[in-house]
């Protein structure tokens, strides 16, 4: 969100507030702020200022004061209550700031968002530093630096304090950003998680209206607040009193669900919003790409409320001190520990009837269909600070700010799971494929990227979603992924090992004690290696007895119990007495059972038991992916600084389209990543001076209009010996192309080595993505790519250099310089972070020897960033 327009935002006591750009039509009301100053208002100016600077801030603003001067002013309920601006000084990398903020709000934080929107339009300018002096006495203002997050100096002594803040991002003001808008968003949604009083505005008289079940699910709750009705054709509906109106409501409540056909449901959020609401659930459909709709954004804005929705199933909470229930569910919804938000009302129906069956309950569902303001992030937040959430669930079918969405899912993903099933893998969606990495750079993938990354349980399916809850409700994360399977049925036992290792699970390699533990509670028949087979012969207490055996392996981390009733017993009622004393995962199978996954309580302990073994190891498969990430190590790599960051930044600057190929190896030049000699031609010069440059054998490339992959389309000529032979190459190309061949790249021939590919691929709403695979001329054939969203760590690239299909086999020698390669990753993710400009990098093929890696052919691409900060905290507009 670009404050060019201005934003909702938050204050820490979760007041909304409109925070825009300060214009010269506005110097009236900056005047106005100041007459309401006392001397004790918190007011200061770098450089010495005085509250008298307020008035040059007018006269500034006046005279509009030019591309070297910004202000910006915060709004709460239509009055400006801070205003925040800077100066550019002579050198062109400073400036100093100047903030006021009214006595009203002093200790909600108004200070410290104008700072931060001072700061993302100072880094959009090519700022470098704020720098002041503050009078020591006026500690307020050095605490509001200080915990800003950025780098912070300030000197000691005198009556003055210097202050130095930098701006370049880093981890530490980002993390304090999120903190900021997670403690501001938590005491917003308080008025919709735990409203004192709740209006329903449209509940019918007779049943079968949304309106009705709505209130009636709501009475049913047990919310111990009060509750009214808006409804001008009833004194009372279900035992509660209605009112015609709004306006005619005994008291203004704090959350108002609407139920009403799309034209009524604007005018009643309009009325909510006069009235003081200050949440609202909008229940109706029909309002999005409407006039209806636009008056409800308006309405939101303008009175600063929250809104779920519109065309959503609704809201509803377990929270013992404040349960309410706001959905038209069939059937009530059990209290339990799993929070979810969903974007489709039927994935919400179907999930609440599926934990039904199983026993679980949900502490909150949101339903946020359109999705006008609450959303996914929104929740996270939530969640992280409520701890009756153990387990959060998401359904999505869009990103509204992704980057924020990576941070707070992994920031909670570290406490507790985060589920999401994926929508939209069905078709790629692909943009036009000028490159091979644009070729990768499916959707898909950067969505699926994006859930690796934040520690993000995905599924495909909400019986696979349901299959994974259960899993972790009744179970232990396994510790590893060695896995040994215990079955009276010789045939489940095979069917699950081969499910194991398809989800490439280790079969565990039982040891000596334990087989022979084993071979003398077993028959002779038995299988004792795993997959232990315990022969269907076997009563219960000796099934449970091998079981206990294999869990005491300190080699096998997970277990997967297959069984089946026979005339000699039940095994599985087994394995619930065998659960409690042990520490390790335990999933059991029942081929045939009726439903897909259900509790098995037997005996003191309980598990997941599924109908099927893939079902149990696709689930133990995702654990232990998570558990890996959860033990993944969060520190950045530290690359050494690049030698002219300055001359790459303005390199890029201005810079749209496909690069010349001169510039594009300049761009890697700047960039520090490794290139082969190059030269490069143009068509009309002459190609003797480039070929008496390189040692023989050289290589040539025709730069060519059109010519998107140079060796499919007959462009590289390689192994070229001898400046006689260079020049008749060059007479081929001429000749080939013609009058589109802009010119010749030629390089000297590289070692032998293995070709794989590295790019970027940036997406304006998920930004820069970086790919792995197999290069050469055959890249897009072979297919075998991997990705991650830049900024990468270490982590990051390792899971990219092991996350081919070909990457055991591509290491596996230990002749590749498997660290080179990790280093030009880390390279390139840097580069996309730099410059976010940088739209497109093919790297192909890069070469990887065992002394280093180099980069054979290069295209990069620029187009003008979008003027978005995705860490600017603000509401959705």
């Amino acid at each position: 969100m670009s404050v060019e327009a201005g934003s909702r935002a938050l204050l820490a006591d979760g007041d909304v507030v409109l925070v825009r750009p300060l214009r010269p039509a506005d110097t009236a009301e900056v005047l106005g702020l100041h007459t309401r100053l006392t001397q004790r208002d918190t007011y200061f100016r770098f450089f010495g200022a005085r509250p008298s600077g307020l008035d040059r801030l007018a006269a500034e603003m006046a005279a509009d004061a030019g591309p070297g001067h910004y202000a910006v002013g915060c709004y709460r309920r239509g009055e400006l209550v801070g205003v925040a601006n800077y100066e550019v000084l002579k050198d062109a990398r400073d400036a100093e700031v100047a903030l006021v903020v009214d006595a009203t709000v002093r200790t909600q934080g108004v200070a410290t968002l104008l700072m931060e929107h001072l700061v993302s339009h100072a880094r959009k300018s090519g700022l470098k530093r704020f720098v002041a002096e503050v009078l020591a006495e006026n500690a307020k203002v050095l605490h509001v630096f200080a915990d800003l997050g950025l780098r912070f100096e300030a000197g000691s002594g005198g009556p003055e304090r210097e202050v130095v803040m930098n701006l370049d991002e880093d981890a530490a003001y980002l993390d304090a950003v999120l903190k900021r808008d997670s403690v501001a968003d938590a005491a917003s949604l308080t008025h919709l998680f735990k409203p004192s009083s709740i209006a329903v505005i449209g509940a019918g008289r007779r049943p079968g209206s949304v309106g009705h079940a709505i209130l009636a699910n709501l009475v049913a709750s047990g919310f111990p607040g009060q509750v009214e009705v808006v409804n001008p054709h009833a004194a009372e509906i279900l035992g509660v009193p209605s009112v015609p109106s709004v306006a005619a409501l005994s008291r203004t409540p704090e959350l108002a669900v609407v139920c009403l056909p799309a034209p009524a449901a604007a005018e009643a959020v309009e009325e909510c919003g006069k009235r003081g609401v200050r949440a609202v659930v909008v229940i109706s459909s029909g309002l999005t790409g409407t006039e209806a709709g636009e008056r409800v954004h308006a309405a939101v804005r303008e009175y600063g409320m929250r809104l779920v929705g519109p065309n959503c199933l609704g809201v509803l909470s377990t929270d013992p001190d404040c349960p309410y229930d706001l959905t038209f569910l069939g059937s009530g919804v059990k209290p339990g520990n799993i929070g979810v938000v969903t974007q489709s009302g039927g994935v919400g129906i179907a999930l609440a009837e599926s934990l039904g069956d199983l026993g679980l309950g949900m502490s909150t569902l949101v339903s946020t269909g359109d999705k006008y303001d609450v959303s996914g992030n929104d929740l996270l937040m939530w969640w992280t600070a409520d701890r009756r959430t153990e387990l959060a669930v998401l359904y999505l079918e869009s990103f509204g700010n992704p980057r924020k969405f990576s941070r707070l899912a992994r920031q909670l993903a570290r406490t507790r799971p985060v589920l999401a099933v994926r929508s939209g893998s069905g078709g790629t969606a692909q943009r036009a494929a000028a490159s091979h990495t644009a070729a990768a750079a499916t959707p898909a993938v950067t969505r699926d990227a994006l859930f690796e990354q934040a520690g993000v349980i995905a599924v495909d399916t909400v019986a696979e979603l349901v299959d994974v809850i259960a899993g972790l409700s009744w179970q232990l994360l396994p510790g590893g992924p060695r896995v040994a399977v215990v079955s009276n049925a010789g045939g489940a036992g095979v069917l699950a090992a081969d499910a194991c290792e398809r989800e490439g699970l280790v079969m565990a390699e039982l040891s000596d004690d334990t087989r022979d533990r084993l071979a003398k509670l077993l028959p002779a028949e038995a299988a004792v290696r795993n997959p232990v087979d315990t022969t269907a012969a076997v009563p219960p207490e000796v099934f449970a007895d091998a079981l206990r055996a294999v869990l005491a392996d300190e080699g096998v981390d997970a277990v997967i119990a297959a069984t089946v009733p026979t005339a000699v017993g039940d095994p599985g009622t087994a394995i619930g007495a065998v659960l409690p004393p042990q520490c390790k995962t335990v999933f059991a199978v029942r081929p045939g059972q009726r439903a897909r996954v259900a509790p098995l309580v037997p005996g003191r302990g309980v598990t997941a038991c599924y109908d099927d073994p893939a079902a149990a190891a696709a689930v133990l498969a995702r654990l232990v992916r998570y558990e890996r990430w959860l033990n993944r190590p969060e520190t950045e790599e530290a690359l050494a600084p690049l030698a002219d960051l300055d001359a790459l930044r303005a390199f890029a600057t201005g810079r749209e389209g496909w690069l010349p190929p001169t510039d594009a190896v300049q761009l890697l030049r700047l960039a520090e990543l490794p290139m082969v000699e190059t030269r490069y031609v143009e068509a009309d010069d002459s190609m003797a001076a480039a070929a008496a440059d390189l040692d023989s054998p050289v290589v040539l490339k025709a730069d060519a209009e059109g010519l998107l992959h140079k060796t499919a389309g007959g462009g590289v000529l390689l192994d070229v010996r001898g400046a006689d032979r260079v020049m008749e190459a060059f007479r081929t190309l001429r000749s080939r192309f013609g009058s589109a061949l802009r010119g010749v790249t030629v390089q000297r021939m590289a070692e032998p080595g293995r070709e794989v590919l590295i790019g970027v691929r940036s997406d304006p709403v998920f930004g820069p993505l970086v790919v792995f695979g197999l290069g050469g001329v055959d890249t897009d054939l072979i297919a075998d790519r991997a990705a991650r969203l830049a900024p990468l760590t270490g982590a990051d690239a390792d899971l990219l250099l092991d996350g081919l299909r070909a990457s055991k086999a591509l290491w596996a020698s230990g002749q590749l310089d498997r660290g080179a390669v990790r280093e030009l990753l880390l390279k390139v993710s840097r580069l996309a972070e730099l410059v976010p400009e940088l739209a497109e990098l093919d790297l192909n093929p890069v070469r990887v020897r065992s002394d280093g890696c180099v980069a054979l052919d290069v295209r990069a691409r620029f187009e003008r960033p979008a003027a978005t900060d995705p860490f600017l905290r603000h509401l959705r507009d």
